[in-house]
């Protein structure tokens, strides 16, 4: 079985708003097996899915059975630099690289705001006092909002409401305060048109490298640290800003830093796999997975449970609500 990826769609005004199936133009994948079909199909119930017209009947067939959607080519556009709203009516997608293109650096209350993110993820990633994160909580409304609601949805039904940073931080644990943060960096800032989608992007990248690394059999704590590399791989993108630069105060660990500066060690293969699978290199992809001896069908399923994820979690932090 050849591998695949799923690639992100976007709707007029930029925000993510659909999927594509995307694999070498001579793959087939007449039988798709069930750990692979059962994702695929929880993925279209839950969000728009298409595949590229052109697929072979056999390929498409169970796609189109599972809820898929042929793509027409006339209604997607492609974009690899920022785009203009104003676009043809018979445009209903944007696909391409545009939300990659680094910006301007932010200014005011953005600026502000991104600033003071990063200053709480050093916070976490030090083990800082939980009060001393609880202060730079107090300073920013829009975080302080996020973190309450999220720890609330994820306790529905549990019965009294959380309303105090302290128990929110305690609930949710350092590990996944640590995520909820490292997210809160690329949610939705007024005038950054790239932030939707830069966030769905790097939330895919982040659990697809986690379970990469489980999946390649590393152990826990480099799972983490699979994960931390995902998220961390597009903050100079998200700033405008080399990448070295703004991983200098984060203090991370070498091989984190290795594998984002140099793409080197373990980590630093992981991540050259899933970008080459980003940009659909798949010649590279069949050769990167042959060299961690992970089976194409196998890469498949975590693909699609990585978007899954990102389905779920990029509701939490942006309030999208959940099919």
């Amino acid at each position: 079985m050849n591998s695949i990826f799923l690639q992100l769609l976007a709707d007029r005004n930029g925000i993510p708003a659909g999927l594509v199936l995307a694999s070498a133009p001579d793959a087939a994948h007449a039988d798709w097996p069930v750990t692979v079909a059962q994702p695929l199909a929880q993925l279209a119930a839950k969000f728009p899915c298409h595949y590229r017209q052109g697929l072979a009947e056999p390929s498409a067939l169970p796609l189109r059975q599972a809820g898929w959607i042929e793509l027409c080519p006339g209604r997607a556009l492609r974009a690899d630099r920022p785009f203009d709203k104003d676009l043809p009516g018979h445009v209903a997608w944007i696909e391409g690289d545009w939300a990659l293109v680094p910006p301007c650096r932010p200014t005011g209350n953005q600026a502000a705001s991104r600033a003071l993110a990063l200053q709480l993820v050093q916070l976490v990633n030090a083990d800082a006092d939980t009060h001393e994160i609880e202060d730079l909580l107090r300073r920013d409304p829009t975080l302080s909002y996020h973190l309450l609601r999220l720890v609330n949805s994820l306790r529905a039904g549990a019965g009294r409401k959380v309303t105090s940073f302290s128990q929110a931080i305690l609930i949710l644990g350092r590990q996944q305060l640590r995520r909820w943060l490292n997210l809160m960096l690329f949610a939705a800032r007024a005038g950054d048109m790239r932030s939707a989608m830069l966030l769905a992007r790097v939330s895919v990248r982040a659990r697809l490298m986690e379970l990469l690394a489980r999946a390649t059999g590393l152990d826990k704590h480099n799972q983490e640290q699979a994960f931390m590399t995902g998220m961390f791989s597009l903050l100079g993108v998200l700033f405008g800003t080399p990448l070295a630069e703004v991983l200098a105060p984060l203090a991370l660990g070498d091989a984190v830093q290795r594998a984002l500066l140099a793409q080197q060690g373990e980590l630093g293969a992981l991540l050259a796999l899933v970008e080459e699978a980003e940009r659909g290199e798949f010649a590279s992809v069949a050769a990167a997975l042959e060299a961690v001896q992970l089976p194409a069908a196998q890469f498949n399923a975590l693909v699609a449970e990585a978007n899954l994820w990102m389905l779920a979690v990029t509701g939490d932090v942006t309030g999208r609500a959940h099919a």
